[in-house]
C-alpha cells in the first residue's frame, strides 16, 4: 500500500506518530516480508500474520481490536437487548476511520485498500459482537453510490457514511422474493419528472437505523425479462410514505437491526435513481461478487474465533480427572477442525488477492461464500459439543457464535443459489 495513503489514513488510527518516526515497510504481499502462515502462528488470530498483509495492516488491526475491545464489547450485551447498536458507535467509528475504509479520499472515505477493510470485518468476529453493520455500510452500500452514482450523490452521501453520521442499508429482499432478485414486486412509476415508489422490504440490516436505503424496484413491467427492467433509488429517511416496520426478533444476531421497510406512494425526485434506468440488475450482479466475499471472509473468521475459544476452553475444563484436552477424541477433533480452517482460510485470502486486483469472478466468490458459511456452521456445532452443557449457555461466547452462524448461508443468496452458479460456470460454453 502507498505510505501516501497510509499517512492519511493513520491520522484516523492515532498511529501516525509512529508512521512518521519509522522507515516506511514493504507491503508484505509484495514479497517485502517473510510472515507466518494461519497453520504455523501460535493463535489462528494472531496479529503479524497471513502473506497478504504488511506491518502497516498490523498498526491498523490493532487499533480495529482495541476500538472493539473497548467501545463494542462492553456494550454489546446491552444492545443485544435493544436490538440495535447505539448512533453513538457509529460515529465513534467514524473518528476512528473504521467506515468507508476502502473508498477513494477524494470520494471522501479513508483511501485504504481491500485488505485494510478486510482487517475491519475479521477484527468485529475475533470480538464476537456481530451488532454493528459496519461491513454492509462500508463494503456493500457505499461502493454502489460510488461506482454508479452521480458526482452530486457521492458528495452528499460518502463524507457523511465516512463519518457515521448517514447509516446506509441495501433493500433487495422482500416477503416473496428472497435470493430470486428477478421475483422482486416494489415497484417505481414514473409522474412527470418524478417516481412513485411502492412495496415492501424484509430482513433489511441496518434498516431500524438507516437514513439512506438502496432500494431495489421494478421500473419496466414490459421488459422482456425481470433483469432488465429493475432500477436502483436512493431513499432516505423521514420521507413521506417511507415507514419503518418492527425490529425483526431473531435466532441469532440479536444486536443487529434488521426492520422490515415499507414504501406507500414515496415520491422520489429524478436525482433519487442510482445510476441508469434499468440497469439496476446489471449493478446488482457486478457487487455480488463483494458482498459474497464478505460474507466468506466473515465465515472464516468466525471459525478461526470458535476454535479458539474451543482449545482454550478444553485446555482448562477437567472431566475423569485430566483436562478434556488430554482425551484423543478431542485432540482428533481439533485437529480436524483446524485442518479445516485453514485450507479454507487460504482459498478465501486467495479470492482477497483476486479481489484486490478487480479479477475475482461470480463463480469463485460464490463457491467461497458457500463452503466458508458451511464450514463456519460445522465448527460451530462441534465446538459447542466440545464445551459440553456450558456449550448451551448463553454467557459463553460459543452458544453466541452458534447461532449468529446460521443466518450466513441463508444472506447474501442461499448457498443452494451459490450452488446453482457455481454449476452454470461449470456448463457455461467459455
Amino acid at each position: 500500500m502507498a505510505a501516501r495513503v497510509f499517512r492519511s489514513s493513520l491520522r484516523w488510527w492515532g498511529c501516525r506518530g509512529a508512521w512518521l518516526s519509522r522507515p516506511a515497510a514493504r507491503c508484505s504481499h509484495s514479497g517485502g516480508e517473510d510472515r507466518l502462515e494461519t497453520p504455523s502462528a501460535k493463535k489462528l488470530t494472531d496479529i503479524g500474520i497471513r502473506r497478504i498483509f504488511s506491518s502497516e495492516h498490523d498498526i491498523f488491526r490493532e487499533s480495529v481490536r482495541k476500538f472493539f475491545q473497548e467501545e463494542v464489547i462492553p456494550y454489546h450485551a446491552e444492545w443485544e437487548k435493544a436490538g440495535e447498536v447505539s448512533r453513538e458507535l457509529w460515529e465513534k467509528a467514524g473518528k476512528q476511520g473504521l467506515l468507508g475504509v476502502n473508498i477513494a479520499e477524494h470520494h471522501g472515505g479513508v483511501g485504504g485498500d481491500l485488505y485494510s477493510t478486510a482487517v475491519t470485518w475479521e477484527e468485529q468476529i475475533y470480538s464476537n459482537c456481530s451488532g454493528p453493520g459496519f461491513s454492509l455500510h462500508s463494503d456493500i452500500v457505499m461502493p454502489y453510490i460510488v461506482k454508479y452514482g452521480s458526482k452530486e450523490q457521492i458528495k452528499r452521501f460518502i463524507p457523511q457514511m465516512t463519518s457515521g453520521k448517514c447509516i446506509g442499508a441495501l433493500a433487495m429482499t422482500e416477503p416473496g422474493a428472497g435470493s430470486d432478485v428477478q421475483g422482486i414486486r416494489t415497484n417505481a412509476k414514473k409522474d412527470g419528472s418524478d417516481w412513485i415508489l411502492n412495496g415492501s422490504k424484509v430482513f433489511i440490516t441496518n434498516g431500524w437505523l438507516s437514513d439512506v436505503v438502496i432500494v431495489v424496484a421494478v421500473t419496466n413491467r414490459e421488459a422482456h425479462s425481470p433483469a432488465h427492467g429493475i432500477s436502483l433509488f436512493l431513499v432516505e429517511n423521514g420521507m413521506k410514505g417511507f415507514i419503518k416496520g418492527q425490529k425483526l426478533q431473531k435466532m441469532g444476531l440479536k444486536a443487529q437491526d434488521t426492520a422490515e421497510l415499507f414504501f406507500e406512494d414515496v415520491r422520489l425526485p429524478a436525482s433519487a435513481l442510482l445510476g441508469e434506468e434499468n440497469r439496476g440488475f446489471y449493478y446488482l450482479m457486478q457487487e455480488l461478487p463483494q458482498e459474497r466475499l464478505v460474507i466468506a471472509d466473515l465465515a472464516i473468521s468466525a471459525s478461526e474465533f470458535m476454535f479458539e475459544e474451543t482449545r482454550n476452553y478444553v485446555k482448562e475444563r477437567k472431566a475423569f480427572g485430566k483436562t478434556v484436552a488430554h482425551m484423543q477424541a478431542v485432540q482428533h477433533k481439533l485437529a480436524e477442525l483446524k485442518t479445516h480452517i485453514c485450507v479454507t482460510r487460504a482459498f478465501v485470502d486467495s479470492c482477497l488477492q483476486l479481489h484486490e486486483k478487480k479479477r475475482l469472478d461470480s463463480a469463485t466468490a460464490s463457491m467461497a461464500k458457500y463452503w466458508a458459511t458451511e464450514l463456519q456452521n460445522r465448527v460451530a456445532y462441534d465446538c459447542v459439543q466440545l464445551h459440553g452443557g456450558w456449550g448451551y449457555m448463553w454467557e459463553y461466547p460459543i452458544a453466541k457464535a452458534y447461532v449468529d452462524a446460521r443466518a450466513q448461508p441463508i444472506y447474501g443468496g442461499t448457498n443452494e443459489i451459490m450452488k446453482e452458479l457455481i454449476a452454470r460456470d461449470i456448463f457455461r460454453d467459455k
